[in-house]
């Protein structure tokens, strides 16, 4: 049972452009709740209601059509793992996740495939679109460039944070970070049933920047358990993601959270964005001050689900694990096959 106290901090971006003593005191609150829940509602973001309402709905109206549409699309015709994924064909350590979503990455063309260059590279290339809603593609584009700039923005805070230039991080994700937007639906689930809407999992990104309906479900681990996410309105939820645990040495903390599926006649409506390192791109160690240092715990070690720095090994790493059926379709040479076929992995 998730525990209702304590909640997660309510950020204001805003006031990292405000006054010097507004900044500083942002900065403290940014360090303590990344250091802490690794996890925080952020407002003063500049993202319109009426944008947020327009993503909303399309995706609603996505989900509505009929299944033909939504399969005309499935991810499995993707090697770059884009598109439409049915409820209970993406795993989370093991375990089907109960949602039906939709991913898009950034609209990009696929590079030549050659075995010789790094299978991450198969990772980049065009999304897929149904035919059956045109409007879909610019509406979430145009959402996507939104919390692109979102996420830069948190990104520079936290560098600042961090005691670093706002630009530290530039260097390994300009001028093609990665970009991956998903539109989801967690269907009710009946009593007795699993109530894996997503399994437990870290973000394997920078940052991730969540928008929510009204339908709770997130559920964030801390050391007095789980805690809930609820909806808040005109707020994200932003969480931390293994780059910059792997860049601060543990100091900021990418922290295992979950979705809880909803009642029978329920469902519950999310889209998550995560903004990435480029794919060729390798985490670097930041020189962190002395006082910053202290709070070092070092980088999660779980001999099944390893770190890598190398950005495009770990991206792929993940996507293998989660979408079996595509790995096995378009990348069999990448499998091991003395690996058991549920091998745990990070959703994202």
């Amino acid at each position: 049972m998730a525990v209702a106290q304590p909640s997660l901090p309510v950020l204001d971006l805003s006031r990292f452009d405000a006054d010097p003593a507004q900044r500083t005191a942002l900065l403290g609150e940014l360090r303590e709740a990344a250091q802490g829940p690794g996890f925080f509602y952020l407002v003063g973001h500049g993202v319109s209601s009426e944008l947020i309402s327009d993503v909303l709905a399309a995706s609603r109206r996505f989900f509505d059509l009929p299944e033909r549409d939504k399969l005309s699309i499935e991810m499995i015709n993707s090697p770059h793992f884009r598109g439409y994924t049915r409820a209970g064909l993406e795993f989370t350590r093991g375990r089907p996740d109960w949602r039906e979503q939709l991913d898009v990455g950034a609209e990009r063309e696929a590079l030549p495939f050659d075995r010789s260059s790094p299978p991450w590279t198969r990772l980049q290339g065009p999304n897929q679109w149904p035919a059956a809603l045109p409007a879909l593609k610019p509406t979430l584009l145009r959402y996507q460039a939104e919390v692109t700039r979102i996420a830069i923005a948190v990104l520079r805070a936290l560098a600042a944070a961090l005691g670093q230039p706002d630009d530290v991080f530039e260097p390994i994700y300009a001028p093609a970070p990665t970009q991956l937007l998903k539109i989801i639906r967690y269907p009710g689930r009946a009593a007795g049933e699993s109530d894996q809407g997503v399994g437990a999992h870290k973000d394997s990104g920078f940052v991730t920047i969540l928008l929510q309906d009204r339908v709770a479900g997130l559920q964030v681990e801390t050391d007095s358990g789980w805690i809930d996410a609820p909806p808040r309105p005109g707020s994200f939820v932003v969480n931390i993601g293994e780059i910059l645990e792997l860049a601060s040495n543990g100091v900021l903390r990418a922290n295992v959270h979950r979705v809880v599926s909803p009642p029978s006649g329920v469902d519950r409506l999310s889209v998550a964005f995560f903004l990435g390192a480029r794919l060729d791109a390798t985490v670097p160690l930041l020189d962190l001050s002395p006082e910053l240092a202290a709070h070092s715990r070092g980088v999660t070690q779980d001999p099944l689900n390893p770190l890598f720095r190398e950005v495009g090994q770990n991206y792929l790493k993940g996507r293998l694990r989660s979408h079996p059926d595509v790995a096995r379709r378009h990348h069999a040479d990448l499998l091991d096959p003395a690996s058991p076929p549920s091998e745990p992995a990070s959703a994202y």
